[in-house]
């Protein structure tokens, strides 16, 4: 009996916490409902229903803009008991769904006039991720107030945006919060006036669907989110979002997912245990938000739902942009925090990624996860995988791929193609090696006027001369670049590979390898002319050695070691013309 009454209790009290728990999905404020009519109903019955709700309730559904026609989302003003009305009449065969048209908010907690300068950045690690990319060619969706082009965003890229909010094209902004995120996106960078942006190369699209006092409805959202997809955008940043799940914007959710877009979100600001929406989306990457000194930021929502955490301030140390005053239009450099500020950083990341060459949304977000610091001790969940970092995963997202980077890494360590190749020394590393080729082929034909030339000789001029020259500095990600320097020495040079310097060794910049090449295949038909080639190229080596750059390792730089080299040189030449005498080159 005592057990039974136990259980009781238990039921009792479990009810009772369930009646008065409003939940995520009951919560949200709404003063409009959405009415998305099924697509194989006719226009004229869609028609017929908008009359009976206009005769029975005295309200006029329209069209949520100009882009619901193919989908037929109608918006009709009403509160809590006109949307119970309306699930209740015949209207709900003839629609998918009918649900609140939530307004979310942007999550700015209100800044204060001394702001700190742009830590955050610092703290994700943005200088590496710089080092190889900049976010050209990705194209990043702000579903925000809109985006003035303010002057710190005068040399950023914009591709053409929407107004949901007013219908129209142009989206700029009223309030000031969207430009401030898309500056943390795509700030002017590099221009010698005010900050910088994380992506700075990539293109902003703007597209308004919060008012200017912040509010925006799922509808708006939602059409915005579609918009982007269709229209290029790779990354969509929401800093957005609020209490009450929405069909419709999970929809657009999928739909943009589903054209590989990633979809990065606000947490909220709450201090809550649960993300809001859209953050809470399986699709979309949840932010949390950080302080200056990497804690949980006191505003932070996390726990269920939170993917990952960046930089969105506090009172000692606010996120700084580029924005506009909404009082006066004006720009101004200001301080925000939130976890719309957070949003931005992590969407900025995910430009980079894609500008790197992974582009897949679950790509993507895997890489982010898995290059963040973590956090040995979050039992709540603060941080979702860990701190973002920015140049740890530009590298992940690059590793074991050969970038355009990379290449052009080699052509300025070797010299080929460089503008500066030819104005500050490095010189040095191709047009001697080309001399030595030719002075080589020269010295054989001033020395028996042997030609055609066999394979044999070819070889040995080329390899004594300037070993495969364009290899030395050849270089390939991840692999060590020892071999090709080896490949690319001539044999005067071998001896400073394993020193990784230009200076010569005396031992071989000398005569003695072409001496011991000659005695060892003077007998052979063949590989005599090798033996004599190499003795040439080794001559011409180090002539032109002597003349540009008389460095030997002991002697120095100074007129001993030039004496050296062109003494050993001559001698090289002599040896070639004994080893030669009384021979005709076979072809």
């Amino acid at each position: 009996m005592k057990k039974f009454l136990l259980l009781c209790l238990l039921v009792l009290g479990l009810g009772f916490a369930l009646f008065n728990f409003k939940g995520l999905a009951n919560q949200g404020e709404f003063d409009s409902i959405i009415l998305d009519f099924r697509e194989d109903i006719p226009t004229t019955k869609i028609s017929e229903a908008i009359q009976k709700i206009e005769q029975k309730y005295a309200r006029q559904p329209t069209l949520n803009s100009v882009f619901s026609v193919d989908d037929n989302v109608y918006v009709v003003e009403g509160n809590k008991k006109l949307l119970k009305a309306l699930k209740r009449s015949p209207l709900r065969r003839k629609t998918e769904y009918i649900e609140p048209n939530y307004i979310y908010e942007h999550f700015l907690v209100p800044n204060d006039p001394e702001y700190s300068k742009q830590w955050n950045f610092r703290s994700i690690n943005i200088e590496q991720a710089w080092d190889d990319t900049k976010g050209d060619g990705v194209t990043v969706a702000v579903i925000d107030t809109g985006v003035t082009q303010v002057p710190d965003l005068k040399l950023t890229k914009f591709v053409p945006g929407y107004d949901f909010v007013n219908d129209r094209v142009d989206a700029s902004d009223d309030n000031g919060h969207g430009t401030h995120v898309a500056g943390t996106i795509a700030q002017s960078t590099n221009n010698g006036y005010g900050v910088a942006g994380i992506a700075y190369e990539a293109k902003i699209m703007p597209l308004k669907v919060l008012s200017a006092s912040g509010g925006g409805t799922v509808a708006d959202i939602a059409e915005a989110i579609r918009f982007a997809a269709d229209n290029g955008a790779g990354v969509i940043n929401m800093s957005l979002g609020g209490g009450g799940e929405s069909r419709l914007l999970k929809e657009a959710i999928d739909h943009a997912y589903n054209k590989g877009v990633v979809i990065v979100a606000a947490a909220g600001n709450s201090n809550q245990n649960a993300a809001a929406y859209p953050a809470r989306y399986p699709r979309v990457i949840s932010v949390t938000a950080t302080d200056a000194a990497g804690e949980k930021s006191p505003y932070s929502n996390y726990g269920a739902g939170v993917d990952i955490a960046a930089p969105g301030g506090s009172e000692a140390g606010k996120i700084l942009q580029n924005t506009i005053d909404p009082s006066s239009g004006q720009s101004v450099f200001v301080g925000f925090q939130g976890t719309s500020m957070a949003s931005p950083h992590v969407a900025g990341v995910a430009a980079l990624i894609e500008a790197s060459g992974v582009t897949e949304p679950e790509e993507v977000v895997k890489v982010l996860k898995q290059s963040v610091r973590k956090v040995q001790e979050d039992p709540l969940n603060h941080f979702g995988a860990g701190h973002l970092d920015a140049g740890a995963a530009v590298k992940l997202a690059l590793k074991g791929q050969i970038t355009f980077r990379d290449f052009f890494r080699w052509l300025r360590d070797s010299g080929y193609l460089n503008p500066r190749f030819w104005i500050d020394g490095g010189a040095v590393a191709l047009l001697p090696k080309i001399v030595m080729v030719i002075g080589s082929y020269l010295l054989a034909w001033f020395l028996r006027n042997y030609l055609p030339f066999t394979w044999s000789l070819n070889s040995g001029l080329i390899l004594g001369s300037s070993g495969l020259f364009f290899l030395q500095g050849f270089y390939i990600f991840d692999l060590p670049q020892w071999p090709f320097r080896l490949m690319g020495s001539s044999f005067p040079e071998l001896g400073n590979v394993p020193l990784g310097n230009t200076a010569l060794n005396p031992i071989f910049a000398s005569i003695l390898i072409p001496f011991l090449l000659i005695a060892l295949l003077a007998g052979h038909k063949t590989w005599k002319w090798f033996a004599i080639g190499s003795t040439l190229g080794v001559a011409s080596c180090l002539i032109v050695s002597a003349a540009v750059d008389p460095a030997l390792s002991v002697l120095g730089m100074g007129a001993i070691a030039r004496s050296f080299l062109i003494v050993n040189a001559l001698l090289c030449v002599g040896l070639a013309y004994l080893a030669s005498k009384g021979e005709k080159q076979r072809v």
